[in-house]
């Protein structure tokens, strides 16, 4: 029995400390606790992984480029706002990062606030841009008279709410948010459509090897864009999603972010087709 009792405490003493997260997969994403993309960074990975929530999509970004992360979750596109900008521009300026994958995420808006307040008592609704946008149509509707204010995120939105215990705030926010900041549910699916998603990235400082989409960044002008285009339809990669942001040394120069896909495969061949042009750097497969 004692021969046994010994075995077994090395088998235990054996085992890697992944509740103190020692060898987890650390994995930083825009929050705070709350957010869409905490629940992107959830369905992407598989539960053993240390998940950090971080103020600013930069700064997630960041800790993957310090070493401090393994893996950045960021939002990059919905169905009703279309680019989530600030994103867009954050993922063109994170050179040394790649895309290793996505999660598209069906969004379900819902308006929260303090317990014991209804639509009557709503003064000001927060929430991020985005659920702003994906809401007006059902805040004109309900809530003519509310004023909107942008936070953050979501999560930080519903996080306000609850601190000022105002029955004339309300939040916007995923709703798994209204447990965890102590609201009440004061109406559901506030988006204007129920198709709403969301398209998240998952970022890494080590690109996949294969993969049958690939992500590209051009800074052009307007007029070259068209010729990167062909270059990669002649290549055997079709168009996913084009988003462009501006330059900012004059006008009709851009940053492109270019998504292209190979149901067979992405070869290097083809990102060479693309890197052949000046301007264009690869951001990784998926």
């Amino acid at each position: 029995m004692k021969r046994f009792a010994l075995l077994l405490l090395a088998l235990l003493l054996a085992v890697p400390a992944f509740a103190e997260g020692a060898d987890a997969v650390r994995v930083s994403y825009l929050g705070p606790e709350g957010t869409y993309t905490q629940e992107a960074a959830l369905r992407f990975f598989d539960g053993g992984e240390q998940l950090e929530p971080r103020e600013t999509v930069n700064d997630a970004i960041a800790d993957v480029l310090s070493g401090d992360a393994d893996y950045a979750v960021i939002p990059q596109e919905n169905t009703l706002g279309g680019a989530v900008v600030n994103y867009v521009d954050a993922l063109i300026k994170a050179e040394g990062v790649y895309v290793v994958g996505e999660v598209i995420l069906p969004i379900s808006q819902t308006l929260m606030g303090v317990p014991g307040a209804s639509l009557s008592d709503i003064k000001k609704v927060y929430s991020h841009a985005q659920g702003l946008t994906q809401s007006a149509e059902w805040r004109r509707e309900h809530l003519p008279d509310a004023a909107a204010e942008e936070a953050a995120s979501t999560a930080a939105a519903a996080s306000y709410v609850a601190q000022q215990q105002d029955p004339a705030l309300a939040a916007i926010a995923a709703p798994g948010a209204a447990a965890l900041y102590g609201l009440e549910v004061l109406a559901e699916n506030v988006q204007i459509s129920d198709a709403n998603r969301t398209r998240f990235y998952v970022l890494s400082m080590t690109p996949n090897a294969e993969g049958t989409r690939a992500v590209f960044v051009a800074t052009c002008d307007a007029d070259r864009i068209d010729d990167i285009i062909i270059a990669l339809h002649d290549a055997g990669l079709e168009l996913v999603s084009l988003h462009d942001r501006p330059e900012g040394s004059k006008l009709g120069s851009y940053h492109y972010v270019i998504e292209a896909e190979d149901p067979s495969g992405v070869s290097q061949a083809q990102i060479d087709a693309a890197l052949a042009f000046d301007g264009v750097r690869y951001v990784g497969r998926f």
